[in-house]
């Protein structure tokens, strides 16, 4: 799954063009859909629900938390990653990621990198690890110019169960960071941490907030009782709004609550309910996930039963239900199942043309580098002339391996994967994460990003676009392309016409948008 590293390759140039093609039909530029008043939200932000138009452009595609996506990985040379971190900006700000990969109950829709145990122990024996991998990977990090640790903006602790951890290894590993790198101040940065509420110890919501974090996402998935037995995962109401009660008097900055849609005994009446109850504990984010069900290649979603599914038209009208009923709330649509009021800081940074997105998701802070530890966990990193995404090996026990191997010999890393980014890539990741972000694409902005004429140099994909202007998903003119309302939700196959991977090699290995 080797990537083309080189341009000229193409049969499309870099070169400028002087002429436009005249399919592009003339509309006046659009303003700026999200210039509204900060705090407020416009009526072209809501996304359009055509139960029709979703059915005719249901696909499977990528969610674009990278591109080139993680199908494009080839296996890491020695010695690259060792070069990648020494040859890193020193300047570039950093966002952390610490993937603990343990359960104590296994969930049968999940389809995240897990490994289901009770023993406490494992979580001390991965922590060594842990801190091992973070020591010697900053050893290779440049120091700034003046002498003081590499700045961390963002982090993040996912799963798995990040709580697994006891208070005292959470105590730990946030102490060694502070020995390692240079932290913004808690008011400033974005400092998260994923909680099964399930597994929260009496003292953690404390521990966490008097640690530094100030943003807790918890994993609910839905609140009826058959729906919660079905997938092995029991939440009661309660318990949910006491956390997220708590979080608030805690002085946590933002909560979001996890919900999917799409499983088992699931209709659009208990979803509703549950939705509606979930409003009334006011988290300041959702994401709403459609569930997808891989049995195939998840070996738990084996436990799930295809004939308690709800059918294809149910989980239309669930979507559709949902979107109403969260912007009838007073929620912003963000993007790909994300919701947020409009006063946090993720819909305020979308108004403002600020939003990003990277393995993480939505994110406010897009000028760092994304660093990552732990088993399966990746990375995203610059310099000054290539941009690289690593990853971590998926197995525990190979992982450990690869930190041993690296404490003798310093130019062995744990990054087994990676893919190095060409001018090309780096054009279309430009390309499609500001129509997954902003809902724009500004060719005069990309024409002097990269020197290029956009109109001339995607003729091909504006010529694709075409039905989707008709079908009036998107809007496009000599200034650019914009994703009108009936679109936003669709916003994923607007992304995939610019992607030059997806038709040669991986149609069917994504899951559907809708």
């Amino acid at each position: 799954m080797s990537e083309p590293s080189d341009i000229h390759s193409d049969q499309k140039s870099f070169a400028h063009a002087s002429e436009q093609p005249t399919m592009v039909r003339p509309v006046t530029q659009p303003d700026n859909p999200y210039a509204s008043t900060r705090g407020s939200i416009t009526s072209k932000q809501l996304p359009a629900f055509d139960e029709e138009i979703i059915n005719k452009y249901n696909r499977s595609g990528p969610r674009y938390t990278s591109y080139p996506t993680a199908l494009e990985f080839s296996p890491m040379p020695v010695g690259l990653e060792t070069k990648i971190l020494q040859e890193r900006e020193a300047h570039a700000p950093l966002s952390l990621y610490f993937h603990i990969p343990f359960c104590r109950h296994l969930c049968y829709y999940c389809a995240c990198n897990k490994i289901i145990t009770k023993k406490n122990s494992d979580a001390g024996d991965y922590l060594e690890y842990l801190i091992a991998e973070i020591k010697h990977k900053r050893s290779l990090l440049q120091t700034p110019e003046d002498g003081k640790k590499p700045l961390v903006k963002q982090l993040h602790f996912g799963g798995g169960t990040p709580t697994f951890l006891q208070d005292n290894e959470l105590i730990q590993l946030w102490e060694f960071l502070q020995t390692q790198f240079e932290f913004l101040p808690e008011d400033q940065g974005d400092y998260s941490i994923e909680i099964d509420p399930r597994e929260l110890g009496d003292e953690t919501l404390k521990v966490l907030r008097n640690l530094g974090f100030n943003r807790v996402s918890l994993g609910v998935q839905d609140l009826d009782e058959k729906v919660q037995i079905a997938v092995n995962r029991i939440n009661s109401a309660e318990l949910i709004e006491n956390v997220l009660a708590e979080a608030r008097a805690l002085g946590f900055h933002s909560t979001n609550v996890d919900l999917i849609y799409g499983l088992p005994h699931q209709t659009p009446e208990t979803l509703d309910t549950t939705v509606r109850r979930i409003i009334e504990m006011a988290p300041d984010r959702l994401s709403v996930f459609n569930y997808a069900h891989l049995p195939e290649r998840f070996k738990s979603q084996r436990q799930i039963k295809e004939e308690d599914l709800p059918t294809p038209a149910a989980k239309l009208t669930m979507l559709g239900n949902t979107i109403n009923t969260l912007t009838e709330a007073g929620y912003q649509y963000i993007g790909i199942d994300h919701f947020a009021k409009p006063d946090d800081e993720l819909a305020i940074a979308q108004r403002e043309g600020k939003l990003h997105r990277n393995f993480q998701g939505y994110t406010i802070m897009g000028d760092c580098d994304l660093l990552g530890f732990g088993v399966s966990s990746i990375s995203q990193i610059s310099n000054a002339n290539s941009s690289y995404i690593l990853q971590n090996h998926t197995d525990l026990q190979v992982y450990k391996e690869n930190i041993d191997a690296a404490r003798n010999n310093p130019t062995l890393m744990p990054a087994i994967n990676v893919i190095k980014t060409s001018i090309k890539d780096r054009l279309r990741e430009y390309v499609i994460m500001n129509l997954l972000c902003h809902d724009y694409m500004d060719f005069r902005d990309i024409n002097q990003k990269f020197g290029i004429d956009a109109i001339t140099y995607f003729i091909d994909e504006i010529q694709q676009l075409g039905e989707m202007q008709q079908d009036r998903l998107i809007d496009m003119d000599a200034a650019g392309i914009r994703v009108l309302p009936r679109g936003r939700l669709l916003g994923r196959n607007v992304a995939m016409v610019f992607d030059e991977y997806l038709e040669k090699k991986h149609k069917n290995r994504f899951s559907k948008v809708i």
